[in-house]
C-alpha cells in the first residue's frame, strides 16, 4: 500500500494518505503538458505531493457545514441585536481555473431567541471556502446555512477576495477584489436594519 511515513521520518505520526496511481498519473501528464520532466529529481515527488494538498483544499466535500451550527445557547441575558464576526480570513479555489482565492467575509445575524459560538460562523465558511467556489456562490451558501439552522431575524454576508485566475492570469490586474453579498430577512426587508449592519460591517 502507498503510505509514507512524514517527512521528519517519525515513524509514531500519523502516516501520508495513499495516492491512487492514476491521480498520480494525471499530475505528471499536467506537468509533461506545461513544459516540465515529471522524472526530474525536483518533480519526482509532486505528484503525490499536490494530490494531498488538493485533498486538504477541497476537504468542504467531506463535511457539512452545517453541522457547526447544532449546538446553540439559549441564555443571553435577552440580547437580540446584531452578532457580528468580521474580518475572517479565508481561502478557496476558482472552479474554472482552479486558482486561489484569497479574501476576508464578515457574517452577521440578528438573533431570534438563540445564539451560536462566534467560532462556528467562521467554521460555516471554511466549510463551504473548501471546495470549488465561485464567490458569488459561496457568499450564497453561507448566509443561507446560517439563515435555515440559526432561523434568525436576519442574516448578512459580505465576502471581498481577491482571485488568482484574474491577477496572475488573462488580464494580470493585480491589487483587484471582488466584493459580494447577501442579505435575508430584517436586513434585506428593513432599512434601518440593513444600514446599522452594513455601518457596523465597515460599508
Amino acid at each position: 500500500m502507498d503510505i509514507d511515513l512524514p517527512a521528519n521520518g517519525n515513524p509514531y505520526a500519523a502516516p501520508k494518505p495513499p495516492v491512487p496511481e492514476d491521480v498520480q498519473e494525471a499530475i505528471r501528464t499536467l506537468l509533461r503538458w506545461a513544459g516540465d520532466d515529471p522524472e526530474r529529481e525536483g518533480l519526482v515527488d509532486t505528484p503525490k505531493r499536490v494530490a494531498r494538498a488538493w485533498r486538504e483544499y477541497c476537504q468542504g466535500y467531506a463535511e457539512d457545514p452545517s453541522v457547526h451550527l447544532s449546538r446553540t445557547f439559549e441564555e443571553v441575558g435577552g440580547y437580540d441585536e446584531v452578532v457580528l464576526l468580521k474580518d475572517i480570513p479565508f481561502q478557496s479555489h476558482c472552479e474554472h481555473h482552479m486558482a486561489p482565492i484569497i479574501g476576508k467575509a464578515a457574517i452577521a445575524y440578528m438573533p431570534r431567541d438563540r445564539v451560536v459560538g462566534i467560532s462556528k460562523l467562521a467554521r460555516v465558511l471554511h466549510g463551504y471556502a473548501r471546495r470549488l467556489q465561485v464567490q458569488e456562490r459561496l457568499t450564497a451558501e453561507v448566509a443561507q446555512c446560517i439563515w435555515d439552522h440559526l432561523n434568525p431575524h436576519g442574516v448578512a454576508v459580505v465576502i471581498e477576495a481577491s482571485h488568482s485566475c484574474m491577477t496572475a492570469r488573462g488580464v494580470r490586474t493585480p491589487g483587484v477584489t471582488m466584493s459580494t453579498s447577501r442579505l435575508l430577512g430584517c436586513f434585506l426587508d428593513d432599512h434601518r436594519s440593513r444600514d446599522e449592519v452594513m455601518k457596523l460591517m465597515g460599508y
